[in-house]
C-alpha cells in the first residue's frame, strides 16, 4: 500500500509529510523502522521528549495516592474530573468537563470491623459501594444463611435474624491459590482442592435458591426482618486479594471481607461457636449528583471535522485507587496529550481525549459522549481506547473492521522496533459489544479499537480488587505506552485517507442506552 500526497501546511507539518511521503510503503516484517523515525522529525521529537521529559510518574502518583479511588457519584470522581481538566489547562491544551446525566450521589467514610467472640481480632473489611452504613458501632451475632423448603421456613427464620449480620456466600474451602496446592502438593492436591471449592459453591447456590426470591429481594427482607449487615467476599484466587466491584444496599449495610476473614467467621458460626463482631461504617448518601466526562481538545488544521479519539476511563472502583483500572490508561492518554501539543501543536485532524465516566458501571459516560456527538462519531479517523492495566500494549483488536489491518501495520513500520516489533494485530476480530469504552464507537460504526496491555496478573491481583495501588505500576511500560499511543496518533492524525469503515462480519453490536 502506498500513500499519496496530501496539501502540507508548512513548517513541521510539511518536513513530517514529505517524511511520511517518504516512508510510506508497507513494510510486511516492519523493517526500518528505526529509519521512518530518524527521518521523521516529528516521530523523533515525540520519541525525545517521551523518553527524556516524561511525567508519567509525577502524574501517576498524583491521580492514585491523592486523588485516590474516583467511584462514579463520588467526590473523588469529581475531583479527579477537575484534576485533570487542570493539568491540561496548565499543558496550554482546550478542555471542558462535559455532563451528561446524574448518578446516586455517594460518599465512603471509615469502615472498621472486629471479630469480639470467640476471640478478638480486626478483619479486613470495606463497605460495599453505595451501600448504608451503621449509624455508630454495632455488635452482632453472626449467622450462617439457613436452608429453608418452604417459605414458611424462610419467614420463621427471618423473625429471629434482628439484630444478626448474616452471611450470604459460600465458605471458602481454601484461600491458598491453586497454583500454590499444585507446586506444593501435586496435581491430585489441587484438583481435589478444586473439586471441593466447586462443590461448595453449588450447594450455597442451592441453598440461596431454595429461598424463592432473587438476591435483591432476599437483600430487602433481611433490613426489613432488622439484620444488622450482610457479609460478603470474593476472593480473586490469588494471595490476598479481594475484589470489591457491585453496588451494596442502600437498606443495609453490606460489608465485603477478606477470603481468609470470611472463612472464620463461616467455620465458627458453622461450628456453633459463637462468633460476635463489632461493625461500624461510614458513609453518606448525597442525592443525584451530576456526572461528567472530562474533554481535551487540539485542534485540526486541515481536516478539523475528522477526529483522532484517545480513551481512557477515569472513573475506578474504590476498593484501592485504581492505580492499573484505569489510572494507568488515563496516564497514557494525557501523557500522549501533552507530548502531541509540545511537537505538534497544530495537528492535521482534530485530536480529542476522553477521560469518561461511569465506564464500571456500563460504559455511560462514553456512551453518553457518543450519542450526544454524531458529528464527531461521523468525523471520526480513529478511536485508540487503553483499559487494562499497567503492562506494554501488546495486541490491537481490529475489531470486525476489514481493511484497516494493513494500514496500522503501515504505521508500526514507521516507529521505533522497541514499540512496533512486539504488537500483533488482532484481524478482522469481532466487534466489541461492550467490554470498554471503545464499544460506544464501535456500535455506531466507527473504527475505534482496544489497546490491550500484558496481563501483569491484573485479572488475579488489581483489576477491582484492595490491592490496585500506585506501588503496583510498571513506570516504564506505561511511559512506552504513552510514547506508542502518541505516535500512533500522530500517524492517524497525517495519515491521507479516512479509515475504512468496511466490516467484515455481518453481526455488529447494538448501542447501550446510557444511564442519564
Amino acid at each position: 500500500m502506498t500513500m499519496v500526497p496530501f496539501a502540507g501546511s508548512g513548517g513541521l507539518r510539511a518536513i513530517a509529510g514529505m517524511a511520511l511521503l517518504a516512508g510510506a510503503a508497507l513494510l510486511p516484517a516492519r523493517l526500518g523502522a528505526q529509519q521512518g523515525v530518524a527521518a521523521d522529525p516529528i516521530l523523533a521529537a515525540i520519541d525525545s521528549v517521551a523518553m527524556e521529559d516524561s511525567r508519567v510518574e509525577e502524574l501517576a502518583q498524583a491521580l492514585t495516592d491523592s486523588i485516590g479511588p474516583r467511584l462514579t457519584g463520588t467526590p473523588g470522581m469529581q475531583a479527579a474530573n477537575e484534576w485533570v481538566a487542570e493539568r491540561y489547562r496548565e499543558w496550554g491544551i482546550g478542555v471542558r468537563i462535559e455532563p451528561y446525566g446524574t448518578w446516586p450521589g455517594w460518599r465512603r467514610g471509615v469502615t472498621h470491623v472486629d471479630l469480639l467472640e470467640p476471640r478478638v481480632k480486626t478483619l479486613r473489611a470495606m463497605l460495599h459501594p453505595w451501600s448504608a452504613p451503621t449509624n455508630g458501632p454495632r455488635t452482632a451475632k453472626v449467622v450462617q444463611f439457613p436452608e429453608v423448603a418452604r417459605k414458611a421456613e424462610l419467614e420463621a427464620w427471618l423473625a429471629g435474624v434482628r439484630g444478626r449480620a448474616v452471611l450470604l456466600d459460600a465458605a471458602p474451602v481454601t484461600c491458598r491459590p491453586a497454583e500454590s496446592w499444585e507446586r506444593w502438593g501435586g496435581e491430585e492436591a489441587s484438583a481435589r482442592v478444586e473439586d471441593a471449592a466447586a462443590e461448595a459453591e453449588a450447594r450455597w447456590e442451592a441453598r440461596l435458591a431454595s429461598a424463592g426470591v432473587d438476591l435483591p429481594r432476599l437483600i430487602s427482607m433481611l433490613a426489613e426482618a432488622g439484620a444488622t449487615a450482610v457479609l460478603t467476599t470474593d476472593w480473586t484466587g490469588g494471595w490476598g486479594a479481594t475484589r470489591l466491584h457491585g453496588m451494596g444496599s442502600d437498606l443495609i449495610p453490606m460489608i465485603n471481607l477478606s477470603c481468609e476473614d470470611y472463612g472464620l467467621l463461616f467455620r465458627l458460626a458453622e461450628r456453633g461457636q459463637g462468633p460476635v463482631i463489632r461493625i461500624e461504617a461510614e458513609a453518606e448518601f448525597l442525592g443525584p449528583v451530576q456526572v461528567a466526562n472530562t474533554i481535551a481538545t487540539i485542534p485540526g488544521t486541515e481536516l478539523p471535522d475528522e477526529y483522532v479519539i484517545l480513551s481512557a476511563h477515569l472513573d475506578s472502583w474504590d476498593g484501592a485507587s485504581g492505580a492499573t483500572d484505569n489510572g494507568t490508561g488515563t496516564v497514557v492518554m494525557m501523557e500522549a496529550m501533552r507530548i502531541l501539543k509540545e511537537v505538534y501543536p497544530h495537528p492535521r485532524r482534530t485530536i480529542i481525549a476522553g477521560h469518561w465516566s461511569g465506564e464500571e458501571q456500563g460504559i455511560h459516560g462514553s456512551a453518553a459522549f457518543a450519542a450526544d456527538h454524531p458529528e464527531i462519531v461521523a468525523g471520526i479517523q480513529v478511536a485508540l481506547n487503553q483499559d487494562n492495566g499497567t503492562g506494554p500494549i501488546e495486541r490491537i483488536f481490529m475489531e470486525g473492521f476489514a481493511e484497516v489491518a494493513p494500514v496500522f501495520e503501515q504505521w508500526l513500520a514507521q516507529m521505533p522496533g522497541d514499540l512496533a516489533e512486539g504488537i500483533e494485530l488482532i484481524s478482522p476480530g469481532t466487534p466489541s459489544g461492550g467490554t470498554s469504552d471503545h464499544s460506544s464507537f464501535i456500535c455506531r460504526g466507527a473504527p475505534a479499537f482496544f489497546l490491550r496491555s500484558g496481563d501483569w496478573d491484573y485479572g488475579t491481583y488489581t483489576w477491582h480488587t484492595e490491592l490496585d495501588t500506585f506501588d503496583k505500576i510498571a513506570l516504564d511500560e506505561v511511559r512506552r505506552n504513552a510514547r506508542f499511543v502518541a505516535m500512533l496518533a500522530y500517524l492517524a492524525s497525517e495519515h491521507p485517507e479516512k479509515l475504512s469503515r468496511a466490516r467484515a462480519v455481518e453481526e455488529w453490536p447494538e448501542c447501550r442506552v446510557p444511564q442519564r
